[in-house]
């Protein structure tokens, strides 16, 4: 959790409460289910939550976006986010309901009043949002036609409406189709541990 604080000196201090009350959280629905991957828990806030504030990094959410955080499993990137971002709107979606049962808790548990689960698949959500987050859910290929009609046309941030998609490895062959618009951050530019060395923040304007 120190990693949170040293990348993000500004936090207030109910932010850091809320970031600190975390894995308590976590460690206590993972006893009943198996939300996130029993042996990564020791790695918690590296792995998951320092992962998804790498879109933080890229992209500051301003007041009153719309964010739509598709195959949100346990709540990532979009509880982290949600956190760091309590004037922007999210809704975190996932076809599987334990999942959403646990991340509508920790929701509530942490008094995100910014932030909402639902389960439903991405094709059959409603309305219009200013940019989708995700973590490797699948190829872009595939990812990529299920939100291309959820994204405003109404444009007020830094970057134009689209997708931030945190993913790993060798994309070169993945981004091929998109290379005329696509554009990727290093993580390992924002953070300095090892484990983000391979990893990337994918930016893709859908409007």
């Amino acid at each position: 959790m120190e990693r949170i604080f040293r990348y993000f000196p500004n936090l207030t201090e109910r932010q850091k409460e809320q970031y600190a009350a975390l894995l308590p959280l976590y460690e206590d629905w993972n006893a009943k289910i198996n939300v996130i991957s029993r042996k990564d828990m020791a790695n918690f806030y590296l792995h998951h939550v320092l992962h998804s504030l790498a879109i933080a990094k890229t992209m500051p959410f301003r007041p009153m976006a719309e964010i739509l955080d598709v195959g949100t499993g346990g709540g990532f990137p979009g509880v982290p986010l949600a956190i760091m971002f309590p004037d922007a709107r999210f809704m975190l979606i996932d076809s599987i309901g334990k999942k959403i049962k646990v991340v509508s808790d920790v929701i509530s548990q942490l008094g995100l009043t910014n932030a909402h689960a639902c389960q439903v698949r991405a094709e059959q959500v409603e309305g219009e949002y200013d940019f989708v987050v995700s973590r490797a859910v699948t190829d872009l290929a595939t990812f990529v036609p299920w939100v291309k009609n959820k994204i405003s046309p109404s444009h007020y941030h830094p970057l134009r409406n689209g997708l931030l998609y945190l993913k790993g490895g060798d994309l070169e062959a993945e981004l091929a189709p998109f290379r005329k618009r696509v554009r990727t951050w290093d993580i390992s530019s924002f953070f300095d541990e090892e484990f983000f060395d391979t990893k990337k923040v994918i930016y893709l304007p859908l409007k």
